[in-house]
């Protein structure tokens, strides 16, 4: 696993590292795919991005209010996300960002720690 600690406030959810199938998040192992919110992660049944549907966001899609930017980490690398998909959540006003996973992660826990309203759906790698 790539360790990738940084300090959190209390109650956030970063990322403390990712690989071999799964994710740390604030100390929590998860195996698979993760849905994280800054005060929330949840395993997610996406494996492939290939799988990928308006239906599997619903989770956070439901929550949008208070989410700039939604991060899809799609795996090793970036695809292109349906735009289905992106003009539904840009109807709630947040912008999709698609990159590969790693990146996700990374990206992900710089604009938490910058405090903004950050979603993430990641891919296990």
């Amino acid at each position: 696993m790539q360790d990738i600690s940084g300090l959190p406030r209390e109650g956030q959810q970063l990322i403390n590292s990712y690989g071999d199938g799964g994710f740390r998040v604030s100390g929590v192992r998860y195996e698979g795919s993760v849905l994280i919110r800054p005060e929330k992660t949840s395993s997610w049944p996406v494996g492939d991005i290939a799988a990928l549907e308006l239906d599997s966001l619903s989770a956070l899609l439901d929550e949008a209010s208070g989410m700039d930017i939604l991060l899809i980490g799609c795996g090793e690398a970036m695809v292109f996300i349906e735009e289905d998909i992106r003009a539904a959540f840009r109807a709630k006003g947040v912008v999709i960002d698609a990159m590969s996973t790693g990146a996700a992660v990374r990206t992900y826990n710089v604009l938490l720690l910058e405090r903004r309203q950050v979603a993430a759906a990641l891919i296990a790698v």
